[in-house]
Order: C-alpha cells, then structure tokens, then sequence
C-alpha cells in the first residue's frame, strides 16, 4: 500500500437518534475529529475536534449521550460545514495526504455532505479503511468496531470513545500496528 509520509486521520460524528429521525431532520456532521499520523513512527500531532452546527437537525438526547455533544455546544461554538472543510484545507493540506477513517462511513458522509451542502470535497482519493486493513491483517479476520479492534491489539482505549478528538487517536494506533505488519 502506497501512503504518504503523513496520514490524515478523521473521524466524524454525526447527529443521530435512538430510532427514526424526526420528520424533516437528516443525519448530519456535527464534528471532524482530525490528526496527523507519522506513517514511520506512528506519531500523533495536530489533533483536534472541529465542531460542526447542523442545519436540518438537532442533537438528540440519545446523541448526546453517545458522543457528548450538546445542541447548545453547536449553537455557541459549531460553524458551518464549508467553514469546517476551509480549516481542514488550510491547517492540514489533506488534497495531499492519503487520509484513513475506520470504515467507509465517514468517506461516504464527507462526500455526501459536501454534495449536499455545495461545497468542494476537502480530500485525496487516498483512502484507508482502517476497518478493512485491520480485518485483513489480524488474526481474528473479520470486521469489528474500534474499541474491539483496540482490545485485540490489547491498547488503551484513549478519551472517550463516540469523540471525534479522542477516536483519531485509537484510530491512529490501529492503523499505525497494521502499517507494521504490512
């Protein structure tokens, strides 16, 4: 697998309900969890949790719950997508960078809600699936979520899992062991 010397890892979170959404609300980003790997040294910098206001939705109960973030936490401190994507472009170069999610969700919703939103895809066509690699790699060789993934290679879950912020991270760690064993 051809990568570049940095690898951009995301994680999105995304408004989301117990059941249905409401009539009229949609799943949308509400954060870009973001860092920067050393493909060589497995070394995490730049790492940070971009908040996201959604426009057709609000934060259920039950997503708070699972990522911690709060519609009042959107409404003081989230900005827009395309503003979200113009830091992404400006502080991470990621048109230039093989980029790494844990699965295809968070590609499929970046193009999605770019599309959407009428704004211009941030990132490379360089993409792992993180998931995917792992599955084939490991020994147990089937798809597991990432907080199984890390109890396999017997590592720390580290944060709060469901944060984009923290998942990076145990994403990078993931993706880090695989590109040894590659």
């Amino acid at each position: 697998m051809k990568t570049t010397d940095k690898i951009l890892i995301i994680d999105l979170e995304a408004t989301c309900w117990n059941d249905r959404p409401p009539r009229g609300q949609e799943s949308e980003i509400i954060e870009i969890g973001v860092c920067i790997m050393d493909a060589k040294t497995g070394k995490i910098s730049k790492n940070e949790g971009i908040l996201v206001k959604p426009q057709y939705s609000k934060v259920s109960p039950f997503c708070t719950e699972l990522t911690s973030i709060t519609q009042e936490m959107l409404d003081e401190e989230g900005i827009l997508l395309e503003d979200a994507l113009d830091i992404l472009r400006s502080d991470y170069d990621p048109e230039n960078l093989t980029w790494a999610s844990f699965g295809n969700y968070d590609l499929n919703m970046l193009q999605n809600q770019a599309r959407k939103f009428n704004v211009d895809y941030p990132l490379s066509d360089d993409h792992i699936n993180v998931k995917t690699l792992f599955a084939q790699l490991h020994p147990i060789r089937k798809s597991v979520g990432m907080d199984r993934a890390l109890k396999e290679l017997k590592i720390p879950l580290e944060g709060t899992h469901h944060i984009g912020v923290d998942d990076v991270k145990n994403i990078a760690k993931i993706l880090f062991w695989c590109l040894q064993k590659n």
